[in-house]
């Protein structure tokens, strides 16, 4: 896959999660997956073993640079359905640094509700990034 091709740049809004499963995320305009990258103006499989990202100590703080980098205002950090997915402490440390707050620009929770508060920012438009886990 080329670099551009998951982005689409006439429309840079979030694109929605239409469907999510054990397993399976289904993103608007783009081919299905089991973990993603959302950010505005694309989306892509998001490949753990690019960050070493693992279940402990959980979301690398390369996971969240790539969305700031991306142009997310919003961060949505899913944990997993079962919330067996952790964010590494630097990871949290490096958003308050960035000025952001917990509940207010940047958000921790289970995967479906990850995916509810994630949809809500995007169809009002915000600049909204989500790494979105789909088991565990």
């Amino acid at each position: 896959m080329a670099e551009n091709d998951n982005v689409n740049e006439n429309q840079k809004q979030s694109p929605l999660i239409e469907h999510l499963e054990w397993g399976r995320v289904e993103v608007k305009g783009f081919p299905p997956g089991k973990d993603f990258r959302l950010f505005p103006g694309g989306a892509e499989e998001w490949d753990w073993k690019k960050t070493n990202t693992h279940h402990v100590p959980g979301v690398q703080l390369e996971d969240v640079e790539y969305l700031i980098d991306k142009e997310a205002e919003y961060i949505v950090l899913s944990k997993g359905m079962k919330n067996q997915l952790q964010i590494a402490k630097e990871t949290e440390d490096f958003l308050k640094g960035k000025g952001m707050m917990l509940d207010v620009n940047y958000f921790i929770e289970t995967t479906p509700e990850a995916q509810k508060l994630y949809n809500e920012l995007a169809k009002n438009k915000k600049r909204v990034g989500a790494l979105i886990h789909s088991t565990c």
